[in-house]
Formats: structure tokens, sequence, C-alpha cells
């Protein structure tokens, strides 16, 4: 059975039914801070073909002003960031919209780093070590959304 979405046109007298699997999902809201701009790059290109709008930023302090301005569903946060890295960023967005922390996920090259490793326990995060592939990504995100309770819209 099909949901239908029902809508009038102004100067029509007929309502109009579209099945909701002809409407395009309503597209995502991705914070990602990373200072390696081929990654960026790249990366931004593959998650706007799922769907979502990304919002690119190098460092921890430009995340601030992004996030304080609006939610994310996803924050995509690299650990290892000139002056304001990861930990630090997660430690603000916890003072100031502690919703937003269930909505990381963390990212490093940095295996083994005993600091990194501590924070990510203390928080119970979520992290992908690079270099990683596109579908540990979705995947990620997924799980990601399933524990912020939104509905995953990932293919």
């Amino acid at each position: 059975m099909s949901l239908f979405k029902r809508f009038f046109i102004p100067g029509q007298e007929k309502v109009h039914e579209v099945p909701d699997d002809d409407i395009p999902p309503s597209r995502r809201k991705l914070l990602m801070l990373d200072d390696d701009k081929s990654l960026t790059n790249i990366l931004k290109e593959v998650l706007a073909t799922h769907n979502y709008d990304v919002t690119v930023v190098s460092g921890g302090a430009e995340g601030i002003k992004h996030v304080m301005a609006a939610d994310f569903d996803v924050i995509l946060c690299d650990m290892v960031m000139p002056g304001f890295p990861g930990d630090m960023f997660y430690r603000a967005v916890e003072r100031t919209k502690p919703h937003l922390c269930k909505r990381f996920i963390f990212m490093t090259g940095h295996r083994g780093d005993t600091k990194i490793d501590e924070f990510i326990r203390s928080v119970k995060g979520l992290m992908l070590w690079k270099p990683f592939e596109i579908p540990q990504l979705m995947d990620a995100i997924r799980v990601i959304e399933k524990k912020a309770g939104q509905p995953a819209t990932v293919a």
C-alpha cells in the first residue's frame, strides 16, 4: 500500500495525489570539520549525492560559529586540527548545544594516540580511522541518525 501526499494547486478545483516515493526526501544538514581540503572536497561531493547539505570548516573556532547559528543532523569532526582540535570543539558544543553531542562522528589518522583514545571512550564516541571507505562513513551516519532518533536517509 502506497502512501500519498495531497496538495492543492491554486486556481484548480482538483486535489492532486503524488506517491510518497516520488517525493525526494528532505536534505539533511551535515557539518564537517577537517583541515584537509582534498578529503573534504571528496566527502562533500559524495554526501551531496546522499541528500546532505554539507558545511565544511577547517577548524573548531569556525565550527562553533556555525553550530551557534544552526543545528546539524550529523557532525563529522576531525580530531587533529590546528589551534582548536576535535575534543575541544566537542566540549564547546557540549556546553552550548548538548543535544548535538549525540550527532558526532569523529575521525583521525592518529591510531593509537592515548589522548584521543581516552577522549573517545569518555564520550562514548564513534570513530572513523583514516583512511576509511565511503561505505564505512555511510554506516556511521546511519548509526548516528538512529542514536539521535532521526530517520536514516542514506542509501
